[in-house]
């Protein structure tokens, strides 16, 4: 029989070549599904806020938006979160497992199944089955060893547009992380802001406390003299009093933004004091922005660009779908050796030439009473696109909107600071002008205590606006998306992260490597 096999063998490998030459022309004819295309997008062509310091059309980078503070310890804070922040590394390694399933979709455009075999097993046959003879060895051993492979030919493009949905997917992981990052940059500069904006008002509040301590003694004094009655003490308590209790409650304001601020850092809550050193001023905030035109929000928010990506991802997913209602035509092959000890053959004779055995061919098969199942499958993926696509221009409708809000934030917040910081200033007159008139008699304590009261309100007041303007500036330039280009040129896996993996998991070049041109195709293909 081995002789048989042998025989026909080249006349089985010529006609198999021929049909696998018609095979190989057919194959990567015909991509079904559709060519993703960006989705329009409703974008206005300036913004409706516009004033005299926030410009359009000047130059911005907005790759480190926080130096403009000009801040030595937010840019040490920020540079300190970007290499510790806990979920800035989760969506790093995100970004790897995405780029290890692209591998695994590439892979799937080679020959799908390839197995080395090896066997030994020993046979009894039945004296009982049909046509059986006594001639036949009921009893003996067979050892078999071959390599089987199996390739379904991508004639439809099944696999290449699941490359398309592997690869858009691993950019919205990209994405994901720089979003992350944009968050990230705005929160710790947030959060910095808020701690020096509290500092600020504790120590507007003990000063206030230290005035209103002096107002008190003169107004003892007077009492003990018999100029004034006692009320006069009583109101200069009770106002000294509830300043007195509004410092816990900045204290507590501190505290807090501080351990948001050590979280954001990858740091355990109250490990932040070393790193602030000591107390600062609010970040000053510049007097002019450049906040770009709204069509360069298409191309700097990450999320934008993710849900962008998820959409092409999608659009992919349909050519996927619709390639199960075309037949799928494959090539299956296999070769080996096989011997056994039956009659005067010994298992050594599967070394000799007339042990090989042969088998390939083509194959086709189809769903062709499945197609309802598989239509309304198109149609799933069709409606996901389609959700996906006014999901991306409502994400193009928010990021104007939020830009919009925080540039009338920032314009109107510096307005109103300078009209805070006037009434600060006459509020303080006010306080100084009813002491004096108070100590000479000419007015009595409720004009002074009213004057402080002002004045507490006012100062306070004045410094939380300060920081406003400060956290409203932050939160354009998150609008904008600046701050995720800061890892660019980077890989996204921190050492800590690539040292523990490496050790458990042979990643090779992958975990290593910079990820961040894993658009790039020529990168791409050079990989597997």
């Amino acid at each position: 029989m081995a002789d048989r096999i042998t025989e026909q063998t080249p006349f089985q490998i010529r006609d198999i070549l021929t049909v696998s030459c018609l095979i190989g022309v057919l194959s990567g004819c015909q991509m079904v599904g559709p060519e993703y295309t960006r989705p329009d997008a409703p974008v206005a062509e300036q913004w409706s806020e516009t004033a005299e310091n926030a410009s359009s059309s000047e130059r911005f980078d907005y790759e480190k938006w926080w130096s403009v503070f000009n801040d030595e310890v937010l840019n040490s804070l920020i540079d300190t979160a970007y290499k510790q922040n806990l979920p800035l590394q989760i969506a790093g390694i995100r970004i790897l497992e995405a780029r290890a399933r692209l591998g695994i979709a590439v892979g799937n455009t080679y020959p799908q199944h390839q197995q080395a075999r090896a066997g030994l097993s020993h046979v009894g046959l039945s004296e009982n089955q049909p046509n059986f003879s006594a001639a036949a060895d009921d009893s003996f051993l067979d050892l078999n060893a071959g390599f089987d492979i199996g390739w379904e030919m991508d004639i439809w493009g099944r696999f290449q547009r699941g490359i398309e949905a592997a690869d858009a997917d691993m950019l919205v992981t990209i994405a994901d992380y720089d979003d992350v990052m944009v968050s990230l940059t705005a929160g710790v500069a947030s959060a910095y802001t808020q701690i020096r904006t509290f500092e600020q008002r504790l120590l507007i509040a003990k000063s206030n406390v230290e005035i209103q301590q002096n107002s008190l003694k003169i107004a003892d004094i007077r009492f003990e003299n018999g100029v004034t009655t006692e009320l006069d003490v009583h109101q200069a308590r009770a106002l000294l009093l509830n300043t007195q209790a509004s410092i816990p409650a900045l204290e507590i304001g501190l505290q807090q933004s501080k351990h948001a601020l050590s979280t954001l850092l990858g740091m355990p809550p109250g490990s932040i004091d070393k790193v602030l050193v000591e107390e600062g001023t609010i970040p000053a905030a510049l007097a002019e922005v450049a906040v770009g035109i709204p069509a360069e929000l298409l191309r700097r928010r990450p999320d934008v660009r993710r849900a962008e990506f998820q959409t092409a991802a999608q659009s992919a997913r349909i050519g996927i779908a619709e390639a199960e209602l075309y037949p799928h035509f494959s090539l299956t092959g296999s070769i080996g050796l096989r011997g056994s000890d039956t009659f005067d053959s010994n298992l050594g004779d599967i070394f000799q030439a007339d042990s090989l055995e042969t088998f390939a061919g083509p194959s086709l098969s189809w769903n062709i009473l499945n197609y309802g199942r598989i239509k309304n499958n198109v149609r799933v993926q069709d409606a996901r696109l389609q959700q996906l696509i006014v999901a991306y221009q409502n994400t193009v409708l928010e990021a104007s909107r939020e830009v919009e809000d925080a540039l009338v934030g920032f314009i109107r917040s510096q307005e109103q600071v300078v009209l805070l910081r006037e009434s600060v200033d006459v509020a303080k007159k006010s306080v100084d002008l009813a002491l004096v008139q108070y100590r000479d008699g000419a007015a009595d304590y409720q004009r002074v205590l009213d004057t402080q009261k002002v004045l507490v309100g006012q100062q306070d007041v004045f410094t939380a606006r300060q920081g406003d303007v400060a956290v409203n500036l932050i939160t354009l330039y998150k609008a904008l998306g600046g701050g995720w280009q800061v890892a660019g040129n980077k890989n996204f896996i921190a050492e800590v992260n690539q040292k523990e993996m490496s050790e458990r998991t042979d990643w090779g070049k992958l975990i290593t490597e910079d990820l961040s041109d894993s658009n790039d195709e020529n990168n791409r293909k050079a990989d597997w």
